[in-house]
């Protein structure tokens, strides 16, 4: 990973004055306390929660369906604290991630709201974060917008960048956040302010997004067999030289290796891109990504799994690709077939073959997994479920014989001790000893 004495395009790092020159402090503006206060911890008092923003407070999942089974008014929904904050926003805050899925679906509910000092829901989850929590809201809150700016500001990625969080940077980054906006006071962008509080890694993965803008391993052109190969087994292969084999032994008996980082494009990182891809032959994906012809790109906007919805029916979701980019959908390409329409001469039995349909149909809706990736494997790729019929053998199972063991002199044997002779000796005696007497009362009993 880069450091500060690594990199020489780090520059001079944090300035001292810079603080000071505008008139406000920047150390209550870097603390987390200034755009995250503390909030107490929620605890519930063994009462059921009656609004959505009690439910929230207290991460009452069961009162929070309840309260949305029964309905909700958008004055209900838009209740605040005194920080100006909706139930999403606290829920965020303190990482209540069963609180955040189950908000998905209330009507009524502002994703861009903010609060006395400009913070969104978006920004108080970056700033804490909460990758998890991010990706969610990012994916299924559709008209989240990721360039809004606080009182000073700071916009989500910046937020995130300042605190380290490299994870959420990328996160953002990646779903179409600006790279580029800056700040109005100080007219920094995201690299800059990780720059001025020293997160270093967090700098290192920006650059690293810069120069791998498109997660090309999510695209289906991309190709699993590493581009170099052929060129080192043709190198490797090839007939050498007297001279060029003796400097190759040299190097391989008297060279060693020092630890290092992996080389780009090389092996290694090649082979963490074909581990994610979808022509991948060493990992089995269990799902087929909605846009395989426009991956992830930097600076892109992706529309969210509603918005997907809105603009493509059920079925063309579960049986095609979407490809979208810079917020709207521009064309469908056809994949896979639906598990109703393979063959299934193999399977006779329509309950057997109707189970895993019934399975794909009930959870494609949430994942959109097309039906016949549901239960894929290389077996039985038709999908369908093999019929086994288990019998018991009418002979009882022979038991294995023991070996005896073998007596011929002609093997090395352990050597007996002469104290093990004799304390084995005294055993001996003293069993003997005992059963006699036995004996002796038994008759004496008798008598």
């Amino acid at each position: 990973m880069a450091s500060a004495a690594e990199d020489p395009h780090l520059g001079p790092g944090p300035d001292e004055e810079d603080g000071s020159s505008s008139g406000w402090d920047s150390d209550s503006i870097l603390s987390d306390d200034s755009a995250l206060p503390d909030y107490p911890p929620g605890t519930s008092d063994g009462r059921t929660a009656s609004t959505l923003y009690q439910a929230c407070a207290r991460n009452s999942l069961a009162s929070l369906r309840g309260v949305l089974e029964r309905g909700v008014t958008p004055e209900e929904v838009m209740e605040l604290d005194i920080n100006n904050r909706n139930g999403l926003m606290v829920a965020c805050c303190k990482g209540f991630l069963d609180i955040v899925y189950a908000l998905n679906t209330c009507p009524y509910m502002d994703v861009n709201h903010q609060d006395r000092e400009g913070n969104t829901a978006l920004m108080i989850a970056s700033q804490a974060g909460h990758a998890s929590t991010v990706m969610y809201l990012l994916n299924y809150y559709p008209g989240i917008d990721t360039e809004i700016k606080d009182c000073r500001g700071f916009t989500a990625l910046i937020k995130a960048a300042m605190t380290g969080r490299d994870d959420v940077v990328a996160a953002l980054v990646m779903a179409g956040a600006d790279i580029h906006a800056t700040d109005t006071r100080k007219g920094k962008c995201a690299q800059d302010w990780a720059l001025k509080t020293g997160r270093y890694e967090t700098l290192y993965r920006l650059r690293r997004l810069t120069m791998r803008p498109k997660a090309e391993q999510f695209c289906e052109s991309f190709v699993p067999e590493w581009p170099e190969l052929q060129q080192r087994v043709a190198k490797a292969t090839a007939e050498k030289s007297t001279r060029e084999r003796i400097s190759q032994h040299i190097k391989t008996t008297f060279g060693f290796r020092l630890p290092r980082d992996p080389e780009d494009n090389g092996v290694l990182d090649h082979m963490v891109r074909i581990t994610t891809s979808l022509h991948s032959p060493l990992v089995s994906t269990g799902c087929r990504p909605l846009c395989p012809t426009s991956p992830p790109e930097v600076g892109r906007r992706r529309l969210a799994v509603p918005e997907l919805m809105t603009k493509h029916s059920q079925r063309e979701l579960e049986e095609s690709s979407v490809c979208h980019s810079d917020g709207s959908a521009s064309h469908v390409v056809p994949c896979v077939r639906s598990a109703e329409s393979v063959d299934t001469a193999c399977c006779t039995d329509g309950e057997r073959r109707g189970s895993v349909l019934s399975l794909a149909s009930t959870k494609v809706a949430s994942t959109f997994i097309p039906r016949s990736m549901a239960r894929r494997n290389s077996v039985f790729p038709s999908g369908c479920i093999p019929q086994i019929n288990i019998s018991r053998p009418a002979e009882a199972t022979p038991t294995k014989e023991k070996k005896k063991k073998k007596t011929d002199k002609g093997y090395l044997e352990l050597p007996k001790w002469k104290y093990k002779e004799h304390k084995e000796e005294k055993k001996r005696a003293e069993r003997e000893k005992t059963e006699r007497e036995k004996k002796r009362d038994n008759a004496k009993r008798k008598k």
